[in-house]
């Protein structure tokens, strides 16, 4: 110190922490020239001791005038050393970067001046300490002194020159500060950094590129600062680096997809489309590096396919498509398990475009690896079966294609019904909605007969009795009225006459007497009316209630339609059709006389020509053979169709109608007194809970079923 202030006279010391900065300048100047003379004789010694007094003195000084001083004469003696200032930098840059952060603006100004004036003399010398003054500089940009900020920008742009023409710029150990900086949300700080990104980039032996993924995060976060410049800066970044990725033979695509799968579900309308358009470009370029990454960039595409921006629809269908067009294989790393579970979850999407491309989806997958998927299929069918409850008629149908594609293998195809039939029990609602559009759909993709034989078995044991009358009631409808089930009704009415056909009926048969009216319906459809005439007789009081003359109700209805027009037909032989005859007229005597139906079927019957039911007349007719209206037999075909017709054994198939029925007789009574016996119960406790009520009994009213509860699954009201 004594060395120090012998070398420099009083009076600059004295001007050195003046208030004027005129006094203050001019000290300056005296401590240049002094330090050039020293630095001419090789005085280094004496040189550090100058900058010693400089730095302790001044520039850590409590006195505000006294640091301003000594960071103006920090600079002057760089100046004064010239080319020699690198060997004392170290003593000399500390104290001035510590000054950046002084609760003075006024010394935080000259702090940036004093630093200036040093980079211009030592420039490449000073990368040295890059880092600590990049630091420094971008606190300095978010200034609260706008005076400090245009020094802070002044400095930033030499310090930039220097770096640019450097060739001892260390890009690695910029990075992580880089890094570190690049989620703060100070828009000052923010075009700072965009500023510094943009000019290492263009500088040829600065590979940024290399190091994107380190800082692309940040610069997609800025695409939705509230100011436009920085949303401009940061897209123009971007856009460059997206074109020098194009043009890169090397590039980390996994990293960065990581991140743009992130910011592709932004909330931000410009950053989601600027994410979609960099993974589509991804998809086109990335090759074998994107394979374990298809998952997550799926997971990003589907959602944005529903995209309220009609820009970022388009980016994500077209990406989607050349996602689905690439032929990846497990063994490259692309997880099947993942994208399933990808597809999984969209399922559930509110958006139906989204869920329609997620089932295309599974669909692909199942084309290309089905082994792989059927081996998942525990996790995927719970999802699908899920799906067929969906609002759009577009996704159910692809489901449905996706469940008759699983179901090629007999075991799967048994799950699938089994497991339809389980989703319509728990489920009614569905039922009665899409029921009919399953089921017919079904009977396209899977054949019908398979279909219904398969739906019949499930049915034949099911105890639940009310839902097995519901669904039989419903399977039946659909047999009778749609235009895909042609070939079925053709093949059961053919059953007295073909193997197939009586194959079929009495497969059918079995569960169709779950409800008395679909056993009429199925042997009017296969003109086994002596039969449909003994279940007509064979039926109780308890039988004949609200659910049945709805049922009956549609049927007469539907005896109008063209499905029909055969039995209409053949009353115009009333003598050769007894028993169709005697099946119509017991139906007419079950409905009341004035219902809708009543009157159209006895309408229909008074044009039946001229026919008494006379007794010589049934008589002949019993004992004939109750079936010859089918066939006209020749010597040729008898055999045939008496083995056919014999091999059904109507007397048994009339017990088994007779003993179904009686079991779900014996549930409606078993449910109507428990539910008698809960309400006695509930009558009593109100009794007993409050005595100041009347005393007398009120007998509860037995309300009927509204007649929408007697609907068949997906059909109006009569």
């Amino acid at each position: 110190m004594a060395d120090a202030l012998s070398l420099i006279p009083a009076n600059v010391i004295r001007n050195l922490a003046d208030k004027l900065y005129e006094k203050r300048k001019n000290a300056a100047l005296e401590i240049e020239g002094i330090v050039k003379q020293l630095a001419i004789a090789g005085e280094h010694e004496k040189i550090s001791a100058v900058i010693n007094l400089l730095t302790t003195e001044f520039a850590y000084s409590p006195q505000a005038n006294h640091r301003k001083g000594g960071l103006i004469g920090l600079a002057a003696a760089t100046v004064g050393l010239a080319s020699e200032a690198a060997q004392h930098l170290e003593q000399i840059v500390p104290p001035v970067l510590n000054s950046f952060a002084d609760q003075d603006s006024r010394v935080r100004y000259y702090a940036c001046e004093a630093l200036y004036n040093i980079a211009k003399v030592v420039r490449g010398e000073f990368i040295f300490f890059f880092n600590k003054i990049f630091d420094a500089l971008c606190k300095l940009s978010a200034d609260s002194d706008p005076n400090v900020q245009s020094a802070a920008h002044l400095l930033d742009r030499l310090i930039k020159d220097i770096v640019t023409e450097s060739d001892q710029f260390s890009i690695e150990e910029f990075i992580p500060l880089l890094r570190e900086r690049m989620n703060v949300l100070n828009p000052y700080v923010r075009q700072f950094l965009v500023g510094w990104i943009t000019v290492l980039d263009s500088v040829p032996d600065i590979d940024m590129l290399g190091f994107l993924p380190d800082f692309l995060d940040g610069l997609f976060n800025m695409l939705s600062d509230s100011s436009h410049e920085i949303r401009q800066q940061a897209d123009s970044a971007l856009s460059e680096f997206l074109q020098e990725i194009k043009n890169s033979p090397n590039v980390d695509y996994g990293r960065m997809a990581e991140i743009l799968v992130q910011r592709a579900g932004s909330p931000d309308e410009f950053t989601r489309l600027t994410a979609i358009t960099w993974i589509n470009e991804f998809v086109k370029l990335g090759g074998e590096q994107l394979v374990p990454y298809y998952a997550e960039i799926l997971g990003a595409i589907l959602p944005c396919i529903s995209d309220k921006e009609e820009k970022i629809r388009v980016v994500s269908r077209e990406t989607n498509e050349e996602l689905r067009a690439i032929q990846a294989d497990p063994a490259d790393g692309f997880n099947i398990d993942a994208i399933l579970s990808i597809a999984r979850r969209e399922l559930t999407s509110e958006w139906e475009a989204t869920r329609i491309e997620a089932l295309h989806w599974i669909s692909t997958l199942l084309v290309r690896h089905r082994h792989e998927v059927i081996s998942y299929l525990n996790h995927t069918f719970d999802s699908l079966m899920s799906a067929l409850s969906d609002s759009s008629n577009e996704v159910v149908l692809l489901v449905l294609e996706i469940h008759a594609c699983i179901a090629e293998e007999p075991e799967h195809f048994c799950r699938l019904i089994h497991l339809l039939v389980r989703k319509f029990q728990e489920d009614r609602m569905l039922l009665e909605r899409r029921g009919a559009l399953i089921v017919r759909r079904l009977c396209v993709l899977l054949d019908a007969e398979r279909v219904y034989l398969q739906f019949s078995s499930n049915l034949e044991g099911e105890r639940d009795w009310d839902f097995a009358s519901i669904m039989v009631q419903a399977l039946n409808l659909i047999l009778l009225t749609s235009s895909e089930l042609a070939g079925l009704r053709t093949i059961l009415k053919q059953s007295l006459v073909n193997s197939s056909g009586k194959d079929l009926f009495i497969s059918l048969y079995s569960s169709w007497c779950h409800s008395p009216m679909a056993t009429i319906s199925l042997c009017l459809l296969a003109q086994a009316y002596n039969h449909a005439s003994s279940v007509i007789q064979s039926l109780g009081e308890e039988d004949i209630n609200a659910k049945f003359l709805v049922q009956l109700d549609k049927l007469i209805r539907l005896l109008e339609t063209p499905i029909f027009a055969y039995i209409r037909l053949q009353l115009l032989e009333p003598g050769k059709h007894t028993w169709l005859l005697k099946t119509l007229y017991g139906l007419l005597m079950l409905l009341p006389q004035q219902s809708a139906a009543f009157k159209i079927l006895r309408t229909r019957l008074k044009t039946v020509p001229s026919y008494t039911f006379g007794v010589e007349q049934l008589k002949r007719a019993s004992s004939e053979n109750p079936y010859s209206h089918i066939l006209q037999l020749t010597e040729e075909n008898r055999t045939q169709y008496t083995n056919v017709y014999n091999a059904i054994d109507f007397p048994s198939r009339l017990q088994q109608f007779v003993d179904m029925q009686r079991n779900h007789r014996a549930h409606s009574n078993s449910r109507l007194l428990s539910h008698n016996s809960t309400a006695s119960t509930a009558s009593q406790e109100i009794q007993i809970s409050d005595e100041s009520h009347d005393p007398s009994p009120h007998p509860e009213v037995m309300q009927p079923p509204s007649r929408s509860s007697w609907n068949v699954p997906g059909q109006s009201k009569p």
